[in-house]
Order: structure tokens, then C-alpha cells, then sequence
């Protein structure tokens, strides 16, 4: 993978602060980026800096988070009115004595970084109390040039690295401009931005951070601050005013083409003699004759739709109910529950287990379906690193005072190809009594000799309290589930919204999905088929092409062969297609920017001719110096 860089500009006048910024690039942008932020520290509004530092450091592992929410306050006419709003979102977050935290304002101008307090007792947590304490080591998606300037964009992103840091309750902003009189508060996972919280002419302001947790983990939420690298996920802006709606669309597509962002749909015609490497149909069961009978029987049986929800007569058909039990079997649970997509089994079931008052804990690279499912449901977010269950741990035990807490993770993550540390992760949620869920849509079919998933892979009797998966991947249909304990799966079924008032899946998929489960659980050996393609295909890549695994074998069917630029992984993907293979770019937001890729997906069908001609394709298109 490309290494990434934080790139830093400080700019000062007669040892006043005066500009600041930095961005997060690839080393190929490094001079640009250092040339744009040196020109807008010498064109700043406070005069021609007398001194400008300019820093380039490694990045490091970069955790990507989501944008806070915005919340755009009325604009209030005095300032003890913009306080009188402050102290009622602090209020809400859990924390007194706003009137003692507002004087210490007095004392935030002169430092550096920002003010570090103890949310019940105001004690003071900076080692060094004269500098505070800085958030860096940050930038945004939304920034395509460098120099580009938005305080109110750059604010966001400072407040979502913030209060995404372990202990950090909220965050309080007053600025120092003493032209300008607003500030913001961010809690509860929401940036609210105030009009006025001081008079004009007054340069007092700063930054204080509320923490509550141990004193014994202050220094690693320290560290997170000012250390751990951090690309906040943007969200859309307001549009410009006097942009008509349809403009503004096209204004956005432009965008996307010009930054190689644009997807296009395309047609696969069936007799098309290209080699695919992006299905996801890891065992061929979707072209499977067994299973194509099973799904055109089905509805010749019970028609082409189910015609109603679940929950109305008519909706369930008997191959519904045989579907469930067949896959609570196979998944070892109690009970398990069907939904139209996998995409619509993530949101079900977690905006039904958790909601206003309680905590989700996701991993960073967590399915867009898991993330907005944790946006969706309403609770309080909590994105912890990538696949580190210490992360996770600290984090749950932040947060003993939450009703509910839910941690969880995809499996096998779809774009990277690792793997969950699942029993860690189910002792941690046993641990601190969070529902424990894992999405297994890429595992079903591929992990574990018979294909089982996780469990089976690890050897593990314990189950997480829900497993998602899909019928749309391994097993050649469409929709999706969740497996688990009879409460849990009963609860959704009362709960959860996207079960209660949504179309049955079609019978023909249920049909299909259920032979392929049979033939999964009659013929392993095309489990053992799936292992040793894909064994095959990372033997025949060159060394610097292959995904490691601190020395045991791949745990998945997808490869990843990261290159970072998005134009030279469109010219890669080009280069294979012309020599008959598919193997799209994956780019952004699929991906982080930066981080484009082709992702090898392998299937039981593949043949080592295939499997072996691609690797040759791509051991010549991809040098060391590319990725």
C-alpha cells in the first residue's frame, strides 16, 4: 500500500500564531501540497508571516472516522443567550457546572493547544499547562486541492477527531479572532454551531476538552490527539447559494469525473468469454444447475414475488420457514431470521437493538451497510481501529454508564480480506455485557473447512449473539439473514423495521438460496476447491503483490493489490480488461481516496489457466513502484 504523509504548515509573526494547517497525501503530492500550504500561510488575512514552518511526517496507520453531524443553531442576539444554548447540550451530554468551565476561557487564550479538563471535577489533565494540548495529525475527504481553505470544514473535522478520542465527552470552541464572535459545541456525536459566544473586539477564545474516564488512560487519549492519524469521512456540505438543483448535481457529477470518481454502469453479456475476478460468487453455486432449478421451481410454486411483509398473511411462504430453519442449522443457532438484502439485515437489526441512550462500537472498516446502520439507529457511535480488540476494550470501558451496548464487525472485511479476531472480540463483549454481532457475507462459503465461517474456522463453541450473512455471495442468490440466540431473532422480528415493512424475499431467490445451502453441506470438497484456487493465485504473485498474514494462510477469497491512485488503478483495471480479464478499480467511497485498488475476487470455478494467466498480467502491471 502507498505510504500516506502528514504534511504541516505553522505560520507566526513576531512569535504570534497567525495560520495553521495541514493535509494528509501520498508522497507523489508531497511537493505540491508543501508549495500550496507555504502560499497560504504567506497570503494570510493577519499579515506576511516573519517565520513559516513547514513539516513532513510519516503517517503511520491512518483510522478513518465519520463526519459529526451538523446542527445549525438559531442565531441568538446576545451572547449570554449563545451560553444559555451551550450549557443546554453540555447539560445533555452529562456535564455541571458550565458557568466554572466558561471562566476558564479566560485562561485558553495563551495556549498553544487546548485546555484538557476533567468533566465532574475541572482538574486540569495537560502535562503541560502553559502549550494545552493540540489535536494534529488530521485532514478530510473533502479537500481535492491542497490549499484550499474552509475554517468552518476545518473546525468540523478538528471536532470529529476530537470526540472520537477514548474519554472525550465534548468539545467547546470559542474563537480567537477578535473579529469574529462565533463557536461551537460538539457532543453526542453532533457539531452544533453557535452564532455568537463573544462580543466583536474581543480577543479572548480558545478550545476546552471535556474528558471523563480514568486517570490512569489520560496519556492515551493524549497520544490520540496528538499522535494517531485521522481522515475524517466528509458529508456533504449545504449547496451554494443561487445554484439551481439541477446545476448542482452536475456540478457534483463534474467533480467526481475529474477526480476519476465516476462509476458507470455496465453489461456482462452472459456468453461474454471475460474472466471475472469481481463477482463475489466464491463457490459458481449462482450458475449452478441444481440451484437455478430450485429458484425457477419455487416460482412456478408460489409466483415471481411474495406479494406482501412478512408479518402479513400471505407474506411468509413455506419456503421462507424452510430457509430460516435450514440456515439456524447450518450457522449452529437458534433461531434465524431473512431479509430482502444483507444491506437491509445490517440496518434491521442494528437500528432495532440500539437507539438513543446507548453506545455502538464499529470497526474503521466496517461495510457501508454496518455504518449506516450505527447512523441510522440513532445511538452513539464509537469507531474504534481497525481490528484492535485493546481499542475496542478501552472504549467499552468508557462507557459502563450506556443501557445498551453493541459492538460490531464484519468478518471478513470485503475490501482489505482479513479477518476478524473473533475470540478476542467475543471475550471483550462478554466482558463488559455488549451484544456481540459479526457480519459474515464474505465468510458463509469460504472460511472454515466446510465452509461454516468463523466458528468453524477458529474452532470456536461460542457464537456471537447475532451473525449477518448473505445469500448473495457464496450461496448464488439474493437477500440476507441474521442468526443467533431465539430472543434476539424474536425481538427483530418485532423490532425491526426493515423486516416488519418490507416485501418477503422473492421466492425464487429463497428457493435457489436453499438448494445451494444443501449442496454446501452435501459437497464440502467445493470449499476445499475455493482454498486451493486461492492458495494458487497468491503463490503465482510476486512477492510484493501478496497479502500477508503474519505467516498463516489468506483467510479469505479476496485479494486486494492496493496502488493508492485512483487514475493509475482505472489504467490497471483497463490494461487487464483488454487482456479479457475483470477486475474493476475500486475507488472512493468504496475505498478511502488515496487508497484505490483492485480487488481479486477468487471463485471455485476459476481454473489455475485462469487464475495463473491473471497473476502473470498482474506481476507485469504492478511493479514495487507502484504501490
Amino acid at each position: 500500500m502507498s505510504s500516506l504523509y502528514v504534511v504541516k504548515m505553522r505560520a507566526s509573526k513576531r512569535g504570534r500564531h497567525i495560520s495553521g494547517a495541514e493535509r494528509i497525501t501520498g508522497a507523489e503530492r508531497i511537493p505540491a501540497t508543501l508549495g500550496a500550504l507555504a502560499k497560504r500561510a504567506l497570503g494570510h488575512e493577519l499579515g506576511t508571516p516573519d517565520c513559516v514552518n513547514l513539516k513532513v511526517e510519516a503517517a503511520g496507520e491512518i483510522l478513518r472516522i465519520p463526519e459529526l453531524q451538523v446542527r445549525e443553531e438559531r442565531d441568538f442576539s446576545t451572547v449570554e443567550e449563545g451560553w444559555r444554548r451551550v450549557e443546554e447540550i453540555l447539560r445533555g451530554a452529562g456535564i455541571a457546572r458550565i458557568g466554572e468551565i466558561r471562566a476558564l476561557f479566560s485562561q485558553t487564550y495563551a495556549l498553544r493547544g487546548a485546555m484538557l479538563l476533567d468533566a465532574d471535577s475541572l482538574a486540569r489533565l495537560e502535562p503541560d499547562r502553559e502549550r494545552g494540548v493540540r489535536a494534529t495529525n488530521m485532514d478530510c475527504t473533502a479537500y481535492c486541492d491542497p490549499s484550499a481553505k474552509n475554517h468552518f470544514r476545518e473546525a468540523l473535522t478538528l471536532a470529529s477527531k476530537v470526540l472520537s478520542a477514548p474519554g472525550i465527552v465534548a468539545e467547546i470552541c470559542v474563537s480567537d479572532d477578535p473579529q469574529y464572535v462565533t463557536g461551537y459545541v460538539a457532543a453526542k456525536g453532533t457539531y452544533f454551531r453557535i452564532p455568537k459566544l463573544k462580543e466583536k473586539g474581543d480577543p479572548s477564545g480558545g478550545r476546552i476538552f471535556l474528558y471523563k474516564g480514568r486517570a490512569e488512560d489520560v496519556s492515551a487519549t493524549i497520544d490520540y490527539l496528538q499522535k494517531r492519524a485521522v481522515i475524517v469521512e466528509s458529508r456533504p456540505l449545504a449547496p451554494c447559494a443561487g445554484e439551481g438543483r439541477m446545476a448542482q448535481l452536475e456540478s457534483a457529477l463534474g467533480r467526481a469525473e475529474a477526480e476519476n470518481l465516476r462509476r458507470r454502469v455496465r453489461v456482462l453479456p452472459p456468453d461474454s468469454a471475460m474472466v471475472s475476478f469481481a463477482s463475489n460468487d466464491y463457490l459458481g453455486l449462482a450458475k449452478d444447475e441444481r440451484v437455478k432449478a430450485a429458484a425457477a421451481q419455487a416460482a412456478l410454486e408460489y409466483g415471481a414475488g411474495a406479494g406482501a411483509s412478512r408479518l402479513v398473511a400471505g407474506g411468509t411462504l413455506p419456503v421462507h420457514a424452510e430457509l430460516e430453519r435450514a440456515i439456524a442449522g447450518f450457522k449452529g443457532a437458534e433461531d434465524a431470521i431473512l431479509y430482502s438484502t444483507g444491506y437491509m439485515a445490517n440496518l434491521g437489526a442494528i437500528s432495532a437493538l440500539v437507539g438513543k441512550g446507548d453506545v455502538v462500537f464499529s470497526d474503521a472498516l466496517n461495510h457501508a451497510s454496518i455504518i449506516d446502520g450505527c447512523r441510522l439507529s440513532g445511538a452513539e457511535v464509537q469507531v474504534y481501529v481497525h481490528n484492535d480488540m485493546e481499542d475496542l476494550a478501552r472504549r467499552l470501558a468508557l462507557c459502563r454508564g450506556a443501557r445498551r451496548k453493541l459492538a460490531v464487525s464484519d468478518g471478513v472485511f470485503s475490501m482489505d480480506g482479513d479477518m476478524l479476531d473473533l475470540s478476542r472480540f467475543l471475550e471483550i463483549c462478554r466482558e463488559h455485557d455488549a451484544f456481540s454481532m459479526v457480519d459474515e457475507a464474505h465468510a458463509v462459503g469460504v472460511t472454515g473447512a466446510g465452509g461454516h465461517g468463523l466458528c468453524e474456522h477458529f474452532a470456536l463453541a461460542e457464537r456471537p449473539d447475532l451473525t449477518m450473512g448473505t445469500l448473495s455471495k457464496a450461496l448464488g442468490s439474493s437477500g440476507g439473514y441474521v442468526a443467533g440466540r431465539r430472543q434476539v431473532v424474536e425481538y427483530l422480528r418485532q423490532f425491526s423495521r426493515p423486516f416488519i415493512f418490507n416485501t418477503a424475499p422473492n421466492p425464487a431467490s429463497a428457493g435457489g438460496a436453499l438448494a445451494a445451502l444443501r449442496i454446501l453441506e452435501e459437497c464440502p470438497e467445493i470449499v476445499a476447491k475455493l482454498h486451493g484456487n486461492t492458495a494458487a493465485f497468491i503463490g503465482a504473485l510476486a512477492p510484493h503483490l501478496r497479502p500477508r498474514c503474519g505467516g498463516a494462510p489468506w483467510p479469505s477469497a479476496i485479494i486486494p493489490v492496493v496502488v493508492g491512485d485512483e487514475a493509475r488503478a482505472l489504467e490497471i483495471s483497463a490494461n487487464l480488461e483488454a487482456a479479457g480479464m475483470l477486475a474493476p478499480a475500486i475507488r472512493y467511497p468504496t475505498v478511502a481516496k488515496g487508497a484505490a485498488r483492485l480487488r481479486f475476487a477468487i471463485s471455485a470455478r476459476h481454473t489455475r489457466e485462469q487464475l495463473l494467466a491473471a497473476a502473470e498480467a498482474l506481476n507485469a502491471l504492478v511493479t514495487p513502484a507502484h504501490l
